[in-house]
């Protein structure tokens, strides 16, 4: 799946390009493939950097968002972000909440045997 970069702005270089892919590329340790990916940066004349990614994925959208003096320091807070949200998505089916289903179940005794004991 391609990744859609645009830039408010900004010009899209080929170094900014390669950051993002790249910082893609290490969220694929958890496994679950993308459907679509877009990321905007924008700039402001004497504003910060501002980077927002969404990302659809089976079950779910991705979206973050980060201002930094620094895009490339932006981009590395973005992808924080994702990888917190993408950590959840992934442990979510073993949740602590889910655990009442693993509790040993209680023998039931027949009437019929307590009377004669």
């Amino acid at each position: 799946m391609t990744l859609d970069i645009t830039g408010k702005n900004l010009d899209i270089t080929p170094a900014i390009r390669e950051r993002i892919e790249f910082k893609f590329k290490k969220l694929e340790k958890y496994q679950v493939p993308f459907i679509g990916k877009h990321a905007v940066i924008s700039t402001e004349p004497n504003r910060q950097f501002k980077v927002e990614i969404s990302a659809a994925i089976p079950g779910g959208q991705l979206v973050a968002s980060a201002e930094h003096d620094d895009m490339y320091g932006a981009i590395t807070e973005v992808y924080q972000k994702l990888e917190r949200q993408l950590n959840k998505q992934a442990h979510k089916p073993t949740a602590r909440r889910a655990s009442h289903s693993d509790k040993p179940e209680i023998e039931e005794v027949d009437a019929a045997e307590e009377t004669e004991a």
